[in-house]
């Protein structure tokens, strides 16, 4: 495992796959009873996505845990202020715009809201609601 998972960092996708591949489940086994065929075809259809070597370099996180847990310093910490409540729409239009000052996308997106050019932060727009998020 730490030599798949060294052969993945280092930019190796094809030796993973290769190591992988006399491994894997008969066709005629379910795919819920093949997880190694499931990770193979994982890997194999992402491998133009799977740059793990260059976002070490550029100091990235490479697992998941930081955008799962990005909740709690992008939504949270703006929506669960002391006394605050939102409507689901306003809500939905803050946190767009929290998201792009956090992507670094902040004056870009405001040049072209200032040049009539841009589309609003929130592509995605909410439906109205008369209720209030928490």
């Amino acid at each position: 495992m730490e030599t798949q998972k060294d052969a993945l960092k280092t930019g190796r996708i094809d030796a993973v796959l290769g190591a992988r591949f006399p491994h894997r489940e008969a066709l005629d086994v379910s795919d819920e009873q093949a997880p190694v065929r499931i990770c193979h075809r994982y890997l194999g259809t992402r491998k133009d996505q799977l740059k793990h070597a260059e976002a070490i370099a550029e100091g990235l996180p490479i697992g998941s845990g930081e955008i799962e847990s990005a909740h709690r310093y992008v939504a949270q910490k703006r929506l669960k202020l002391p006394g605050a409540w939102w409507l689901v729409e306003h809500a939905e239009h803050m946190l767009a715009l929290r998201i792009n000052r956090l992507n670094g996308d902040w004056e870009a997106y405001w040049a072209g809201i200032a040049a009539n050019t841009h589309a609003p932060a929130n592509l995605n727009q909410p439906k109205l609601s008369p209720k209030a998020a928490a």
